[in-house]
């Protein structure tokens, strides 16, 4: 192997491992409109897969009854832990899912445009600092 070759395979490896790093976990719930059809997901990838939603790349359910404002979503460390969240969250009633998005979005605002600032985290923070910082689950509301 070439100092080249292996210069070269030295830089993609740091690359990929960068672009694992910068994904962001996450739970989080689409709407049609206000009070309208409810579609809860989980990505690896969230500023990815909204971006999918929004340009009908997703094949199914959101793409069949147009489901694509982002209402409301959590950031988690890890994708384990991000896959409990989610299918906790598909055993709540509805009104339990409206209280939800109410609580933090109460004029059911489109939130991927905050996804889209500063390299797809909310409200302009660090992608570090939005893990760290993710919306607190509410027990209020959380089936016991």
């Amino acid at each position: 192997m070439t100092a080249r070759h292996a210069r070269n395979v030295h830089e993609e490896t740091t690359a990929r491992k960068r672009r694992r790093r910068e994904r962001i976990p996450g739970v989080y719930l689409l709407a049609s409109k206000r009070n309208g059809t409810l579609y809860i997901g989980v990505t690896s990838d969230l500023p990815a897969r909204i971006a999918q939603h929004k340009a009908n790349l997703v094949p199914g359910f959101t793409r069949q009854y147009s489901v694509h404002t982002l209402v409301w979503y959590e950031v988690h460390p890890d994708m384990p832990s991000a896959i409990v969240r989610e299918k906790a969250m598909k055993e709540w009633k509805r009104a339990w899912k409206l209280a939800l998005i109410e609580e933090g979005n109460p004029h059911w605002h489109d939130l991927s445009t905050e996804l889209g600032q500063r390299a797809g985290c909310r409200g302009g923070r660090s992608k570090e600092s939005l893990r760290r910082a993710s919306m607190p689950f509410n027990s209020r509301i959380e089936p016991s």
